[in-house]
């Protein structure tokens, strides 16, 4: 089946009334885990690369390993998703080299790390918006900075993020702004800020109203009820992971992660594209570790390899299961990108197409 863009199978997760995890990936193994759970589950994915995966990896890597991904998984819709873009040339290269789909986080100049204001985000992520869908590529934006509501700042992950104490406007994202950054970019789909953050230690304690505002989604929800949502920093840091990590020699601290119940709850309210990077790391080093500790003797990499896959593949499984994803890959006819592009040329795809599907 042919790569989907991001805005087609929003639209089909937004009539359908299902969210889609979009897993972040490195290499070989963590794309053959997501696609066979993806497979397993009869479920679309979104595959996404961070500016740090394609350093880590190379664009030629990347471009053929999805390549291979599609040839292998033929009846599986793939969409590929830049993650976290600092700036034009980021975005258009990730086009260039195969991508469906770009995020312009303009929430930060072009360094990744210096909050920006609203008129150098709504302005640049206008610009990528504008020449991503003259090729029918789809573009996630930005409003609000990742950070955490208990601490009062942001966190790095991967190289990208602000450090240091944060102003609490920016730590949730206001909903008069949302609407007009979303008509003023013509974005497909909007990642806000209501608290969450990259990386394990995203809360001290079980999360609550007060340190993950799952309001915000509700009340931006209601002022753009047809703009897909999306939650950054959504992994759930499984309690079990953690303590095979620690049985293991890890010494990871007690946190917690965004609560699986509260990413579903979040997609009854317009989430639909869930990013999760931690979790897949944090079950395949774990299983790296119980291997190391428990088989002294191995040192063939593929034994380490295929137990972290199958670890990684049974969480991309649970969280196919709960976002509702499961079973809609094979009702889904892709639009190729040359046809979104004229749509979106013809003026047919806008900001808020009625794609709600009938109570």
């Amino acid at each position: 089946m042919a790569r989907i863009s991001l805005r087609q199978l929003l639209d089909h997760a937004a009539e359908h009334d299902y969210g889609v995890p979009a897993f972040n990936i490195n290499n070989m193994e963590q794309g053959l885990a997501i696609l066979q759970a993806a497979q397993a589950c009869d479920a679309p994915v979104i595959l996404q690369a961070s500016r740090g995966a394609r350093s880590y990896a190379g664009d030629i890597m990347l471009a053929k390993m999805m390549e291979a991904l599609e040839a292998m998984f033929p009846a599986i819709p793939i969409c590929i998703h830049q993650d976290h873009g600092n700036n034009v040339a980021t975005c258009m290269t990730a086009i260039q080299h195969g991508f469906t789909s770009v995020m312009m986080d303009g929430s930060l100049r072009e360094d990744a790390r210096t909050p920006s204001d609203y008129a150098y985000n709504a302005a640049i992520t206008a610009e990528v918006a504008r020449l991503a869908h003259m090729v029918g590529a789809s573009v996630e934006g930005e409003l609000g900075c990742l950070g955490s509501l208990e601490t009062g700042k942001g966190e790095a992950e991967d190289g990208h993020g602000f450090e240091g104490a944060l102003d609490h406007a920016m730590l949730l994202t206001d909903p008069d702004e949302a609407e007009r950054f979303v008509m003023e970019t013509g974005v497909d789909a909007l990642a806000i800020a209501l608290g969450t953050s990259h990386g394990a230690y995203k809360f001290s304690r079980q999360p609550t109203g007060d340190i993950l505002a799952m309001d915000v989604i509700e009340r931006i929800h209601a002022r753009l009820p047809n703009t897909h949502i999306v939650m950054h920093g959504s992994s759930s840091v499984p309690e079990e992971w953690q303590e095979v990590f620690n049985t293991h020699g890890g010494a990871m601290r007690e946190t917690w992660g965004v609560p699986v119940d509260e990413i579903v709850r979040g997609i009854r309210m317009g989430v639909r594209k869930i990013n999760i990077d931690t979790d897949l790391r944090l079950a395949a080093v774990a299983e790296f570790r119980r291997i190391a500790t428990t088989r002294p003797e191995e040192f063939d990499p593929r034994k380490f390899l295929k137990p972290s896959m199958d670890a990684m593949a049974s969480v991309c499984r649970a969280r196919f299961e709960a976002f509702g994803t499961a079973g809609h890959a094979g009702a889904i006819k892709v639009i190729p990108l040359a046809d979104m592009a004229r749509r979106y040329a013809s003026g047919s795809l806008d900001p808020h197409p009625p794609i709600r599907a009938a109570a």
